[in-house]
């Protein structure tokens, strides 16, 4: 097996989850190849003193691997898909972050579940990806495609922004707001969420519309087909606004269109049978956790 290895360390919280992923994977002969900038770090922080082989690039990142595995939050995943693209290696997420909906696995059950990936007794769940068109072209996109969501914002100003929004070239509504957000089924659970946005499960074939703190209280989150082509045109008292794909960030001047739609490729996600979709819901909302349920 082939395996490569991206993470964020963090002293407190990742040190232990480290030494347990390399010792059960050099135990099993596996074939570890770790994205380079994370080697040096474990190297500085003398976690590992073995040579390795590298990556640095999703260039490197081919069909020879069998699964990536990611250490550290959600974050690290987002990051992580960027190394993936459209080569369908499944990434496992190992959770060393807080709420952890895509990182999976917990600290405390890290041998399981990787025997279980040794084993490949794991499942696929295939997620959708948002893709980022604009006009004019912006040749500071490197990558063009989310796995959560695609969102604008208000960049220099407390002052809201207008986001006049399209559907499949037609007409929906002018977004007074600080943003907009549109999500994935995956993205969901997160910025979306917390702005008011319902929950999808992973396999429903749709996004969400979700404004940001909206001057007009009726202006409510919006799912729609994943077929769709939204058309975005931005504009506001300074001359830029933000746009983030995932946890990366440009400015782009106003007036500029963005055409968002379904990426043509998916990401595959592991899904070990302990850490479904709908208990990790529960586990991480508390859902039942009221007595009289």
């Amino acid at each position: 097996m082939k395996v490569a290895i991206f993470g964020q360390y963090y002293e407190n919280d990742t040190r232990p989850i480290i030494k347990d992923i390399f010792i059960f994977f050099n135990r099993n002969d596996v074939d570890l190849v770790i994205e380079e900038s994370f080697l040096n770090i474990l190297r500085e922080q003398k976690l590992i003193e073995r040579d390795y082989q590298t990556f640095k690039s999703g260039a490197e990142v081919d069909k020879s691997f069998d699964i990536l595995i990611s250490i550290g939050g959600d974050g690290t995943i987002l990051r992580a898909v960027t190394y993936i693209g459209n080569s369908g290696i499944p990434i496992l997420g190992v959770n060393a972050g807080r709420l952890g909906f895509l990182a999976k696995v917990q600290k405390e059950d890290i041998e399981s579940f990787l025997q279980i990936v040794l084993e490949r007794k794991y499942t696929i769940s295939e997620r959708s990806l948002l893709r980022l068109e604009t006009k004019p072209e912006n040749s500071e996109i490197e990558v063009n495609f989310a796995l959560n969501e695609i969102t604008v914002s208000r960049k220099d100003t407390t002052s809201m922004i207008t986001i006049e929004t399209s559907l499949n070239g037609e007409y929906l509504n002018s977004y007074w707001a600080d943003g907009l957000i549109i999500a994935t089924p995956t993205g969901s659970t997160g910025y979306s969420m917390s702005c008011g946005g319902p929950i999808l499960t992973p396999d429903v074939k749709g996004f969400v519309v979700t404004p940001i703190a909206p001057h007009n209280l009726n202006a409510r989150p919006l799912v729609i087909p994943d077929t769709t082509e939204i058309k975005l045109k931005v504009s506001g008292r300074e001359e830029q606004y933000l746009v983030s794909l995932d946890s990366r960030i440009l400015s782009l001047n106003n007036n500029s269109e963005l055409y968002i739609s379904k990426n043509p490729f998916s990401i595959n996600m592991v899904e070990i049978p302990q850490e479904t979709f709908l208990k990790t819901l529960r586990k991480k909302l508390l859902w039942g956790e009221d007595k009289r349920n």
